[in-house]
């Protein structure tokens, strides 16, 4: 049994021969990234941690698959011990991530001199771990207004370094809550006394989040982490006397979980649909065996609650926009009639994006989940009660999130909460509405194909596109955008929020939010476009869509209306760039395909192209423009 089976119990444990199998992925000629992967999906010790941290490293300029990120650790305690958790644990989420270290306890000379070494590193974001001791909240202000003076310099504090972060370094602000102490000075009165440690920590912990993180930053619920797992266990003062080391050792693969599932939702990495097995998941009992009125569900009985809870977890997932989907060994008409027909399932066929149910091994039957939804396998989570199943996903799909559940469906909501794999850097009306985008595309997808021709078929949409500047009601859309497509993304550059609303305010930028609605619904916010004026030229910065709707012939819509705003400030041609990624490669002929002609091919694969204006007319498109 692994060391940390109790810290990430979702999380099948290492194999016995973990050591050997990373010392043979490190000295492989070739890099099997599946074989990397299913061992990241295991609750690694921290000494594994180490392992897989060194081998990582070695293998890392060889390495594809895996989205690179760059990250600065700047603490006032030691974080060598994190620094390798991260490493090894960015694997899990996707990410390949590649550290700089600030010197003990050198935070403000870090992040506030343009010319340090982590400035001239240039990151992409980074990580501020402080502690309590540092921001003098760590001991009891009991005098009039101490407390109140204690929190406001924390924050002023911190609000300086995260500004250095942002203007001085030009990365990603990575911000932390801080854990409550396991202790108390007055019991349980603690929480009345505002000048107590833990008063101070909760006010501190309310107003970072209010006052301090702004749209761009990223946050990490440390306070969170640290409660779910027990104080006592998350501190370790033997660890901070002895090396300042700031949790526990054993806190630790926990805590590297909990950054790196945020840094890989920033990347787009974190999941967009749960897939649900039924028998003895959803329902207890066997269908197909024991019929509507024999599956255990409902109130009144323990069994039947907990596969209800497991219901009512996947609806609160869909309202806040995750796709649900099923996917079944069971006869499709037994496994349909629950959703029809009892009385007390929550979960209705409606609720369900694609409904797969039939005979065909699973592996097989997510993979054409993913293709009906137009996702990747890697934004799926599956959960089944069954081990054997759970087995089989996981040697053939590694990259599909699979929970190691266990056989007590009581604690399944838990275990998917807990895991991280829906994390969200923000929410809004139109988070709410991704899983009905979904829904309503697998709808179109059966309309097209009764089509006689694509033409008709678009043209039987009634879709209208609305495409108007960036603006602040849109700015959190946008930055979500920017940063989660990756298919469909010319440059994947990425931007936060702030850059976003510096783009609104530039002048010499025109940037476009387009949204396109048709007969079967609102898809929402779908593309995002800024090109950068010049007097003769205009330029693409960013040209990317939401791949929900390929082939609705929006890329020509969009060019139209950017010509047409060129052609009236007197440019003469428009230039794109196609910078190849890890997954862009479907976007290799845009412009190709959009009439330009390629001027320039560089070393690393990217293309230069070019459209003169003069010689441009627009297409007949299928849609009316806003």
């Amino acid at each position: 049994m692994s060391d940390t089976s109790s810290t990430l119990p979702w999380l099948l444990p290492p194999p016995v021969d973990f050591r050997q199998q990373v010392k043979t992925l490190a000295q492989g000629d070739a890099t099997n990234l599946s074989a990397l992967r299913r061992l990241a999906a295991t609750a690694m010790s921290i000494d594994q941690l180490g392992q897989m941290s060194k081998a990582v490293t070695t293998i890392a300029p060889r390495l594809t698959g895996l989205t690179p990120m760059t990250l600065a650790l700047v603490g006032s305690h030691t974080l060598d011990y994190v620094a390798q958790a991260l490493v090894a644990t960015g694997v899990r989420h996707g990410l390949l991530l590649s550290l700089v270290k600030a010197d003990y306890g050198l935070v403000a000379q870090s992040v506030l001199d343009p010319g340090s070494p982590i400035a001239a590193v240039k990151p992409d974001a980074v990580l501020l771990s402080l502690d309590p001791a540092m921001l003098g909240l760590a001991s009891a202000q009991l005098d009039s207004g101490a407390a109140e003076a204690a929190v406001d310099g924390a924050i002023a504090q911190v609000t300086m370094l995260a500004a250095g972060i942002r203007e001085q370094i030009g990365a990603t602000a990575v911000l932390q809550t801080l854990p409550e102490p396991a202790d108390s000075l007055f019991g349980g009165y603690d929480t009345r006394v505002a000048g107590s440690p833990r008063a101070m920590i909760a006010a501190f912990n309310r107003r970072l989040t209010q006052e301090v993180v702004r749209g761009g930053d990223l946050l990490i619920d440390v306070a969170f982490a640290a409660a779910s797992f027990g104080l006592d266990r998350w501190h370790d003062p033997r660890a901070w006397h002895s090396a300042k080391i700031a949790l526990s050792l054993e806190a630790i693969p926990l805590y590297a979980d909990h950054v790196c599932r945020v840094l890989g939702a920033a990347r787009g990495k974190a999941r967009k649909c749960l897939v649900l097995d039924l028998d003895n998941t959803v329902w207890g009992g066997i269908i197909g065996d024991d019929g509507l009125e024999g599956i255990r569900i409902g109130q009144g009985n323990a069994t039947g609650e907990a596969h209800l809870a497991v219901q009512a977890l996947a609806l609160q997932l869909r309202g806040r926009g995750i796709i649900l989907a099923v996917c079944s060994k069971n006869e499709e008409t037994n496994a349909l009639l629950p959703f029809r027909e009892h009385k007390d399932m929550l979960l209705r066929e409606a609720h369900i994006a694609a409904f797969v149910a039939n005979w065909t091994d699973k592996a097989a039957n997510l993979r054409h989940i993913a293709e009906t939804l137009n996702i990747g396998t890697d934004a799926l989570v599956f959960l089944d009660d069954n081990p054997a199943e759970r087995a089989i996903v996981r040697q053939e799909l590694p990259e599909v999130a699979v929970p190691e559940v266990g056989d007590d469906p009581a604690l399944y909501p838990g275990m998917l909460t807990r895991a991280g794999y829906f994390e969200a850097l923000s929410f809004g009306a139109e988070d709410a509405q991704r899983a009905a985008f979904y829904q309503d595309n697998a709808q179109r997808r059966t309309a097209a194909a009764s089509a006689t021709n694509l033409d008709d078929y678009l043209a039987s949409l009634d879709m209208v596109l609305e495409a108007r500047p960036f603006d602040a009601q849109g700015r959190s859309r946008i930055a979500q955008l920017i940063n989660k497509s990756n298919q469909f993304n010319l440059t994947t550059r990425r931007y936060g929020e702030d850059e976003v609303a510096a783009f609104e305010r530039d002048s010499e930028a025109f940037t476009l939010q387009v949204r396109l609605a048709d007969r079967f619904g609102d898809n929402g916010m779908i593309s995002v476009i800024i090109f950068r004026k010049g007097s003769d030229t205009w330029e693409a910065d960013s040209w990317l869509m939401s791949c929900r709707v390929l082939g609705r012939r929006v890329e020509q819509a969009v060019l139209a209306i950017v010509a047409k705003a060129a052609r009236a400030e007197g440019a003469r041609q428009l230039v794109g760039r196609y910078i190849p990624s890890e997954k862009n490669a479907l976007v290799q002929d845009h412009y190709a395909k959009l009439g330009f002609s390629k001027v320039k091919t560089e070393e690393d694969g990217t293309t230069k192209w070019m459209l003169s204006l003069a010689g441009y007319e627009a297409s007949t498109l299928p849609m009316v423009s806003n």
